[in-house]
């Protein structure tokens, strides 16, 4: 006697960010049209430079005062209340998109959005850092260890927008960071 199991989701495709991760406002930090709102944007690629169209962003940030918001609800929108953390998912294109406030500089670093990146084909997230752009600013201790990779972690501004490409691999590949708390 033979039986059929039906595959579970660890038996097939995956990973499913699309369908458990996102939430209500996820990829908006302030509401669209706020009083000094920026948008981040760009689009993941893979080794070969094509567009991702199933990955997942999240973003990390100080308000633009250089505080990190400590406040619980970050998955709930309430419209007046600043947390740092937006999660959104790339469209088919493979593009992203946040609605923030430009974040401040925190402890001596530049100002930057503190990135992760979920995609298939990855065992975990990866780490990075979009920073602002540099204007006259020197670069601050990360960006000046990587030399001329440093520019791949600085966003490019785009008429009312922050660009921010990320490469999971090949000659264009943004650079990742550890994190000592994750393994």
């Amino acid at each position: 006697m033979t039986s059929l199991a039906i595959p579970t989701p660890g038996q097939t495709i995956g990973p499913f960010f699309h369908y458990a991760l996102p939430f209500d406002g996820d990829r908006d930090l302030v509401a669209p049209g706020t009083p000094g709102a920026v948008r981040l944007v760009g689009t993941v690629r893979d080794g070969a430079g094509a567009p991702i169209p199933d990955a997942l962003v999240e973003i990390w940030q100080a308000d633009p005062s250089g505080r990190v918001p400590d406040r619980n609800g970050t998955f709930h929108r309430d419209g007046h209340t600043f947390t740092g953390f937006g999660r959104a998912s790339t469209d088919r294109e493979g593009n992203y998109t946040f609605t923030t406030l430009a974040p401040g500089a925190v402890g001596g670093s530049l100002p930057f959005f503190a990135v992760a990146v979920f995609a298939r084909g990855l065992l975990d997230r990866l780490f990075t850092r979009a920073y602002l752009p540099l204007g006259d600013s020197a670069p601050d201790a990360l960006l000046g260890s990587l030399g001329e990779r440093a520019a791949a972690l600085i966003c490019v501004p785009d008429q009312d927008e922050l660009r921010f490409d990320i490469n999971l691999q090949g000659v264009q590949e943004t650079p990742f960071l550890s994190y000592r708390r994750h393994p």
